[in-house]
């Protein structure tokens, strides 16, 4: 279902389940489908909201960059939560959306029982380093829009980041690809200029201050990942790190029962 937020943009969610709500924000070119194969074993105890971030899948996809800024979709998606009832609800996110779900961590953490990260950061720590990062986007989002979704799905499954999902299933690759082809070239490349990397304030000097209790999940074979997971949890008052044996970037697509036992332990706790 589609849900209007105070900004006037539009967001797809999909709520089912009973119990203590979670809130749950894909990466870069997902949508809430992405996590349709852990959503039985979650309702039978959460209840469970799976959004589409702007710029993807069913959620609007607006020309102006202003909109996809962190704390642009930051404050639509809480006032979202507060129009389903206000009450606290874990937080679990993924590569962007996991940058996205820190950020509200830290700007509303009265919000939220827990928070679960898989394969995210707080950003990049110096300015020259966010601003080759921003330049690096923009040449992707303006790609994305001159040479279409096709030629985007070709580029960035041919990254490194991805080199361990070459034993999945064909059928799981096919379904991911179709998944990434539904999007639209608007909508990830103002995703990109609005929410990347270089775009995103630096949380880094902030981490020391969320006393939420917080779970950061990684892929033993995301090397770069697992370094930056690793000083995260150094700064982080309250956290546990869970290192995944033999997975990469995306824990939940490799092996969704792994990655289930580990985040179900986690929440189990509250």
């Amino acid at each position: 279902m589609r849900y209007r937020a105070p900004s006037g943009h539009h967001y797809f969610a999909d709520r089912g389940g009973s119990g203590a709500s979670i809130l749950l924000l894909h990466g870069f070119s997902g949508d809430q489908s992405t996590w349709r194969r852990l959503l039985p074993a979650l309702q039978r105890d959460y209840h469970v909201i799976a959004l589409d971030m702007l710029g993807h899948g069913c959620s609007d996809a607006p020309a102006d960059c202003a909109s996809y800024r962190m704390e642009a979709v930051a404050q639509d998606i809480l006032a979202l939560l507060e129009g389903w009832g206000g009450a606290r609800c874990h937080l679990l996110g993924y590569s962007m959306g996991g940058r996205l779900a820190l950020y509200l961590a830290l700007r509303a953490p009265a919000r939220f029982l827990s928070l679960t990260l898989e394969s995210a950061s707080p950003g990049l720590a110096t300015a020259a380093e966010r601003a080759a990062r921003q330049q690096q986007d923009a040449l992707l989002a303006d790609n994305i829009q001159t040479r279409g979704i096709d030629w985007f799905l070709a580029h960035w499954q041919s990254l490194p980041l991805w080199a361990s999902q070459a034993a999945l299933p064909a059928e799981v690759l096919a379904a991911q690809r179709a998944q990434r082809r539904r999007n639209r070239p608007m909508g990830l490349a103002n995703s990109l200029r609005g929410m990347g990397s270089g775009a995103q304030p630096n949380l880094w000097r902030e981490l020391p201050r969320l006393q939420l209790p917080a779970q950061l999940i990684v892929g033993e074979a995301d090397a770069k990942f697992r370094r930056i997971n690793r000083a995260m949890a150094a700064r982080l008052p309250h956290c546990q790190l869970n290192e995944l044996p033999a997975l990469g970037h995306n824990c939940h697509l490799e092996a969704p029962e792994v990655f289930l036992q580990a985040l179900l332990s986690f929440l189990q706790r509250f």
